[in-house]
């Protein structure tokens, strides 16, 4: 009994954990939206998407020019850089950065939180929509000298693995916009 109490009595710092939490990740994950590696990695993802290929040059030429993660191939390098990939993800990095920290001032701010919770669903939900545009997120069928059962849907590869995920975040901006929009009503009562 005395564990539940403690833990329903901390439920304001958990909220604040997870505003913590989406910062770190924001930040982090937007960070790396300025290196070649994590630009490159997005390419499918933003190419094969209605909402966002138009931000590319040449979209549908992709497969073409993909670089492995961590790989450095020059005429590769120099078509993300025509295409727009590199730009784009300068400005997608910033955005998401900038919404890591709106997420974190909600700590301090309700209204700052509502907008930063909101716009963490918000890209959850167009992550998400990776699970219907992009085929990389699904594991192919490369053959081999044995039946290959395991492969489309269900069977999420590494990338689908990571959109999934996507979900959490969704979930913890809807909680922590909850939580701001309730203390804002709170506060319009006095």
């Amino acid at each position: 009994m005395k564990t539940l109490k403690i833990l329903a009595n901390l439920q304001g710092q958990f909220f604040n954990f997870m505003r913590i939490a989406i910062f770190i990740v924001m930040v982090w994950i937007g960070g790396l939206k300025a290196f070649q590696y994590e630009a490159d990695g997005i390419v499918p993802f933003v190419a094969n998407s209605p909402l966002m290929s138009f931000f590319y040059n040449n979209p549908e030429e992709y497969k073409d020019y993909k670089n492995k993660e961590g790989e450095v191939i020059e005429k590769n390098i120099n078509w993300n850089s025509q295409n727009g990939t590199y730009s784009f993800s300068y400005v997608l990095g910033s955005a998401i950065v900038m919404i890591g920290f709106l997420t974190l001032l909600g700590i301090f701010s309700n209204r700052l939180g509502l907008i930063g919770g909101l716009l963490t669903a918000g890209m959850a939900l167009v992550t998400l929509s990776f699970l219907i545009t992009t085929p990389e997120v699904w594991v192919p069928n490369l053959g081999g000298d044995m039946p290959t059962p395991q492969h489309g849907f269900p069977y999420l590869s590494g990338a689908g693995r990571l959109v999934i995920k996507d979900i959490i975040m969704m979930a913890g901006g809807l909680l922590i916009a909850s939580d701001s929009a309730k203390k804002l009503l709170e506060y319009n009562k006095l």
